[in-house]
């Protein structure tokens, strides 16, 4: 079991602010994950090569060909706004003013 004390520390470091309660709840739900961590370090796996994927993968991208865009009037037909065939929206990082 994960003491107070290490749990209050991770909710530090990851900013969160527990209650008394939260921090029993998670010291219990923390203690099971690591029970399983410990299950799974008993696996052997020492014929199993490393992967990055559970299964192999081959080229899942389709090939990078150029194609025509579509017109600006279709995609900003249903825009709320629009300037110049752009998306009108309000400024974010001087005050909000358009």
């Amino acid at each position: 079991m994960i003491d107070r004390e290490t749990v209050k520390n991770v909710a530090k470091l990851a900013r969160l602010g527990l209650s008394e309660e939260e921090i029993d709840i998670f010291g219990s739900q923390l203690s099971v994950i690591l029970e399983n961590f410990a299950i799974l370090r008993e696996a052997d796996v020492s014929g199993v090569s490393p992967t990055s994927h559970a299964s192999r993968l081959t080229n899942v991208m389709r090939d990078d060909v150029p194609q025509p865009s579509y017109p600006p009037e279709l995609l900003l037909a249903n825009a709320p706004d629009q300037e110049d065939n752009y998306l009108k929206v309000p400024a974010v990082l001087d005050g909000g003013e358009s």
